[in-house]
């Protein structure tokens, strides 16, 4: 058996979590420079606001139906999620964080009422957190995602489903006319592992619903379709054919990128802005436990706007692998004023670590006749950079050239119009938490 933890509208409800007022109120979470819609509160979605819908199209409901647009807050959603998780561990003994929000567990045959226990571990992520989610309960990953999305319908929509299936969903306590009928009212694109694409091509062949791909031979699916499809419809048959990383798999590159605030035509501000994507970026290399020997810069403008066109990148590779990141913003900087050229209104800009290694199987590498190179990073140095800057805020201590210390003349910072309090992730800072355990 397994369960899939979801966190209902997540970047939503960690605002709300701190912002109890907005509990009942259109609510939509802006992604980096205010661009598009990334989480919706169910409010916001039944005014027809849609994923990734650009705000542009639907600024105007904040005047007219009171909709409240906020900007990301990343540092304070991954700090919650971090929260969740701990706690949805105590479901079962192996646990998949999936995604910042979702979370399978494993190996749960054999746990005795397992609904109650799923029903008490989504309460106390609740009374801890102020995180509202629902739980799928089923004996593969693609049927526990399933069942997710039908505690979480039946929660929104009371009267659509059984008032059983509210929050938590199992699949094991569902008769065979119950899981029929459910396969039949899911269409085809919306099981775990079939994408639009594959949507559209199993429709022309009259597979409309998730029972339609459920009924399906494995063999011919696999001869037909590929591979991936044959899983899923075992997986759809009850067959375990997807199995839970227990650690996630290394990472083969890692990239800061961002697009600008307003478009920078001088390398000044460019520079700064190129020195601040390559600091992020050996943060996340260091929280990996990676060392990175190549480092890529690239910058562009627009492709929404006229005017002359530019779009160039460059790679260095680095004389030994290093999560120093002074070396890191050297390089950084080296390749970028290699690419600039005046002249150009650049809209985007990032930098990608390439050529990962694990920070423990760094070899040295020696030239003949030449003397060995010392290639030790300053290790203690960066970890207590990372360690102070996680204590007292990100950027109080930051390599010069990233410009923290200047007022943002230039502009090139993301524009965050709706941005919030920064708000710490306290336990006793947050209201209802603290409400429910006084009670």
């Amino acid at each position: 058996m397994f369960a899939l933890i979801d966190g209902n509208n997540f970047y939503v409800s960690c605002e709300r979590a701190f912002q109890p007022a907005l509990r009942g109120q259109p609510v939509v979470v802006l992604s980096n420079n205010d661009g598009c819609a990334i989480s919706r509160s169910d409010e916001a979605k039944a005014l027809g606001i849609q994923m990734a819908q650009p705000y542009y199209q639907f600024r105007e409901l904040e005047r007219t139906c009171g909709l409240i647009c906020l900007s990301a807050n990343f540092e304070l959603y991954g700090d919650m999620s971090a929260r969740m998780m701990a706690i949805a561990a105590g479901l079962g003994p192996l646990q998949e964080i999936y995604s910042i929000d979702e979370s399978f567990i494993g190996d749960l045959e054999g746990i005795p009422e397992l609904t109650r226990r799923a029903r008490a571990i989504r309460s106390r992520i609740w009374r801890w957190t102020s995180i509202p989610t629902c739980i799928g309960l089923g004996p593969t990953k693609t049927l526990a995602k399933l069942c997710n999305h039908i505690a979480k319908d039946a929660e929104r929509q009371p009267g659509h489903q059984s008032a059983a299936l509210q929050g938590v969903c199992n699949w094991a306590e569902l008769t065979t006319a119950q899981r029929q009928e459910l396969l039949q009212r899911t269409p085809a694109g919306g099981v775990w592992g079939i994408g639009r694409r594959m949507a559209a091509r199993l429709a022309e062949h009259g597979l409309c619903t998730a029972l339609d791909v459920a009924r399906m031979p494995a063999l011919q699916a696999r001869q037909e379709w590929g591979v991936v499809l044959e899983r899923t419809v075992r997986e759809l048959q009850g067959i375990s054919c997807i199995s839970l990383e227990h650690a996630p798999a290394p990472k083969q590159q890692i990239a800061c990128t961002r697009s600008f605030g307003q478009a920078i035509r001088s390398l000044p501000p460019l520079v700064e802005a190129v020195s601040e994507f390559a600091t992020r970026a050996a943060e996340k290399l260091r929280h990996s436990q990676q060392l990175a020997g190549a480092v890529l810069v690239f910058a562009h403008t627009s492709p929404f706007r006229s005017g002359p066109r530019f779009n160039r990148s460059i790679t260095l590779p680095l004389p030994c692998p290093t999560a120093d990141t002074r070396t890191l913003l050297q390089a950084a900087v080296v390749g970028l004023r290699q690419i600039y050229q005046p002249g150009f209104e650049l809209a985007k800009a990032g930098v990608m670590l390439l050529d990962l290694c694990p920070a423990n199987a760094q070899q040295q590498a020696e030239l003949l006749f030449e003397a060995p190179r010392t290639c030790r990073d300053p290790g203690k140095l960066m970890e207590a950079m990372d360690r102070i800057n996680a204590r007292y805020g990100q950027a109080t201590l930051h390599i010069g050239s990233t410009g923290h210390t200047q007022t943002d003349a230039a502009g090139w910072r993301m524009k965050q119009e709706h941005r919030t309090p920064r708000y710490t992730t306290r336990l006793d800072e947050i209201p209802v938490a603290r409400a429910n355990t006084c009670a």
